[in-house]
């Protein structure tokens, strides 16, 4: 029976990519790690010395409530435009660098939630390796499917933002 190996813990919850994890270490930039919780995003620079991590920043999107976001619509932190705008707000906060993204175990579709954060990141600022392709529309991403007194917070927001 050579060849067969036990999973890693982690790796059978599906928390770590091991092999993912390892190759984000190796490039020795600092990581912008972006996760997606039921309620908020939630967004961190780490970095990484000798496989221990150490966090540098962070914001959640649940920040967004004090710039101007609409508390009744508290329940919408963790939609495209609310990922947009929260990697906006962290580029503000962070000014400028380079850094490389980890999305870890979160599902990288085309024009997903946690693609708009990165997204924000960019517009706000921050040096981030990325394809164009993978990003949702500008539509989408300013809420211009969303009802008009809902896309006009969001202008708001991100006029403040800005």
């Amino acid at each position: 029976m050579a060849g067969l190996r036990t999973m890693k813990r982690r790796r059978k919850e599906n928390k770590t990519d091991y092999k993912l994890r390892a190759g984000l270490l190796k490039s020795g930039i600092s990581r912008i790690v972006v996760r997606r919780t039921n309620k908020y995003f939630i967004v961190q620079v780490v970095e990484s010395n000798e496989a221990q991590d150490k966090v540098i920043a962070t914001v959640t999107s649940k920040e967004l409530l004090d710039n101007g976001w609409d508390v009744k619509m508290g329940g919408s932190l963790k939609s495209i435009p609310a990922g947009y705008l929260t990697g906006i707000l962290f580029a503000k906060k962070l000014g400028k660098g380079k850094y490389i993204v980890d999305l870890g175990m979160a599902r990288t579709k085309k024009g997903s939630r946690v693609f708009a954060v990165v997204k924000g990141l960019i517009d706000g600022g921050l040096d981030i390796p990325a394809n164009d392709a993978v990003f949702p529309s500008e539509e989408r991403l300013n809420g211009e499917h969303l009802k008009d007194d809902v896309k006009a917070m969001i202008a708001k927001v991100k006029g403040g933002l800005k």
